[in-house]
Order: structure tokens, then sequence, then C-alpha cells
């Protein structure tokens, strides 16, 4: 395998007024293709910050992230804007769906800031929908699905654009146990068909689905294990909820 996503000495910092908070203060670390990885942490770690940032949702203070052949650390935002259109696919953990949208339409939402409307978009939305299993509510708005329903049309949203990798923001953690464990079903079978998953959840049972789990603490990499072998930098407390 090859590395599809690999971060070197990043640094976070925010300002709060007077005072600096350091977020990340210097990670390395590779992603593979193929990879799915769990990043746990208790609140403050920089699990959050670590996949914004992958994410290009937000730059670096410093350091480099290279996605596939491009250093997109220091890009400007229209240029992040179009990496994360083309190359990222997105889950929250509170779905982020356009409640004036109907399901598919939702889906079809990264195509529609793509410029790629057309009818085999619209059919590539239908068939993400059946894939997820909800391709007898197409035309259903949010507000007429599930909790659990809804983060399906958002795994298939995150799908859409055939994306390199996937980043997951605690995609269970306004889920019940059993529907929790149907959307992990889903993330599992998309990691068995080659999709690229990056995780954060402070849950280890959800964590313990993926095939390696890095735990953070105080803006460092702490552990980095796969398969339950991995080399460890430092005592590791029991994780807490953000």
């Amino acid at each position: 395998m090859s590395a599809i996503a690999q971060v070197i000495s990043l640094v976070k910092h925010y300002h709060l007024g007077t005072v600096v908070v350091e977020a990340l203060r210097g990670v390395s670390v590779d992603f593979e293709e193929g990879d799915y990885v769990a990043i746990m942490g208790p609140s403050g770690s920089g699990k959050s910050t670590l996949l914004n940032l992958l994410g290009c949702l937000d730059r670096p203070t410093s350091g480099q992230y290279i996605l596939g052949d491009m250093d997109v650390a220091q890009l400007d935002d229209d240029e992040l804007s179009e990496i994360r259109s083309r190359y990222l696919g997105f889950i929250f953990q509170s779905y982020n769906l356009i409640q004036q949208l109907t399901l598919v339409e939702n889906i079809e939402v990264p195509l529609y800031y793509q410029g790629n409307i057309g009818n085999a978009s619209r059919q590539r939305c239908y068939e993400l929908a059946e894939l997820v299993g909800l391709g007898d509510r197409l035309h259903h708005r949010p507000t007429q699905l599930s909790g659990g329903q809804q983060q399906r049309v958002a795994i298939a949203r995150a799908l859409v654009n055939d994306p390199h990798i996937i980043l997951a923001d605690e995609p269970t953690g306004n889920l019940d146990t059993s529907t929790s464990g149907e959307i992990m079903d889903l993330l599992d079978n998309l990691n068995k068909a080659g999709k690229t998953i990056l995780m954060v959840t402070h849950e280890q049972d959800i964590a313990h689905r993926a095939k390696r789990i890095i735990k953070m603490r105080d803006g460092h990499i702490v552990s980095d294990a796969q398969n339950g072998r991995g080399r460890t930098e430092g005592m590791f407390e029991p994780v807490s909820s953000n």
C-alpha cells in the first residue's frame, strides 16, 4: 500500500485573546490507501483539530500536509474548497443536512458545488440512496427521517464525489446502540470495498471496528496501534467524551 495522506511536524495554535492554545504540537503520521483509522483521545487532546486539518477545513500554523502528491497545508480558501469537493467526503455527528432539500437533493449537494449536475449525476444519487437502504425515501425531507436514516443520507452524500478519503467526526454520537451498529456496518463494508476512512470517536466499541487506532493527548500522538500492536510513546488514560 502507498501513503494517501501524510502529515509532517503539524502544529496548530489558536489565539484566544492573549492566550495561545497549542492544539497540535508537531504531529507526524501517515495514512495508507485503504486504511480504516479511529482517532481517540480525551477532550482537548487534538483529535478533532487533526481531523479538521486532514479535511482541509482549517490550515496548520506550521508543518506539511501531503494529500496524494500535493502539499495542501498552505493553500488558500478557494484551493482548499476545490480539494474538499473533489478528494474528500465528510460525515458529521449532527448530519448537517439541508432541511429544505429532499433526500436525493441532499446527496447531490457536493456535485452541485462542482457544477456536475445532470441525469447521470442524479442517477448516481439514486444508486447511493439504494446502497444505504433508502431507495424508497428519495423525496423525503430530513424532518421525515429518523436520526439513523439521516446519517445514512450523510454517508451517501460523502460518497457521491467518489472521494479518496472519508472523514467521519463522531458518526454515531447521536445514535442509539442498535442504529450505531447499522451505521458502522455500512462503514465497515465501505472500507472492505477499498475506501479509506479516518474517524474520530470517543467510544471504545466503535473504535475497535477500525483496523488501526491512534490515541492522542495534549496535542501529541501517544499510541498508534494496528491489530492490537503498535508503538506506544507514553501512558494513556481512559478516553472521555468531548
